[in-house]
């Protein structure tokens, strides 16, 4: 028995959420390999050959692989799938459009989102927003599954010694094409992989309020900056910091809310996160239920005090 995690990477790293979906594959029991596609990508491949636990890397490269398209890796993925027992991906944006397309292409149930893995045939996994857990159990010959990395622990990054073996690279899908991209520079870490995390909601009122309220407390904690999808929809924050259901989901050591009420599809995106702590002028308000640190306050007097007291 042996497990194929699909590596997300920029083709020169490779990024957290392939270690915390290297421990799910590990959890499954016997080997676990990794599939690094992508276009001179010959960094990213010895990177993962050094991850922990990992016993051989799978590295193909062309020009179709360099930017991720779901086509190409789909296919690069399904060129192999037959050696493996479980395949894994992140539950990612990439993940995410990668796993449906090869799962139909096995004729095999995906099973997305797991948090635990019970038995090689049976994990567990969030519904109705993190309300319920439910245990599900694969007969399929493959298990394809996409793995929520706030479930698990990032595998080592270093200790590893994999071989790096070469594979063919499938040939261009030509279904679809990359013409470019615009990056949000930011100097802040990354929302999935902070450690701690400052979210405003819609009672900040304003992007300029929003700014000028989260900003300095987000400074002094080096924190990233998070928005209820209120705040983005709103449009006092951009749309790549909305966390929750439809946003990003996320478990830092340190959540601070401020001005959010905690609604349903924000609590599921951030209620596993280890400290909890809410600011808000409403003592009815849900997030409460959740914090482990409430305070009934207006937020903009508590929340410039704060950040005076820091």
């Amino acid at each position: 028995m042996t497990a194929l995690v699909i590596a997300e990477h920029d083709n020169a790293s490779i990024k957290v959420a392939t270690l915390n979906t290297v421990t799910a594959a590990l959890a499954c029991g016997g080997d676990v390999h990794v599939l690094v596609a992508g276009h001179q990508a010959a960094a990213a491949a010895t990177a993962a050959a050094q991850i922990a636990g990992v016993s051989k890397v799978i590295h193909a490269d062309s020009d179709g692989l360099g930017h991720g398209l779901a086509e190409n890796v789909a296919a690069q993925v399904l060129a192999i799938a037959a050696n493996y027992s479980h395949i894994l991906f992140p539950a990612t944006a990439s993940g995410k459009n990668v796993a449906p397309r090869v799962a139909a292409k096995l004729d095999v149930a995906q099973i997305s989102d797991i948090t635990k893995v019970d038995a090689p045939d049976t994990f567990e996994r969030p519904i109705y927003a993190g309300n319920a857990i439910a245990t599900v159990q694969s007969a399929d010959a493959t298990k394809v599954i996409t793995v929520r990395t706030t479930g698990f622990d990032a595998a080592a990054a270093t200790g590893g010694s994999a071989a790096v073996e070469s594979a063919a690279a499938t040939a261009d899908s030509g279904k679809s094409s990359f013409k470019g991209s615009e990056i949000a520079k930011n100097d802040r870490p990354e929302l999935t992989a902070a450690k701690i995390i400052v979210s405003g909601g819609r009672a900040l009122g304003s992007a300029e309020k929003f700014n000028e309220v989260m900003t300095p407390l987000a400074d002094k904690l080096g924190a990233a900056i998070g928005a209820s999808r209120a705040a983005v929809d709103a449009g006092y924050a951009a749309n790549d910091l909305q966390v929750g259901q439809t946003g990003k989901i996320v478990a830092p050591q340190l959540y601070v809310a401020c001005g959010i009420s905690g609604a349903i599809q924000h609590l599921a995106g951030m209620k596993d996160s280890k400290v909890i702590v809410a600011i808000n002028k409403d003592p009815e308000a849900p997030i409460f239920s959740v914090a482990d640190f409430g305070l009934e306050a207006d937020l903009f007097a508590a929340v410039p005090d704060l950040t005076q007291a820091l």
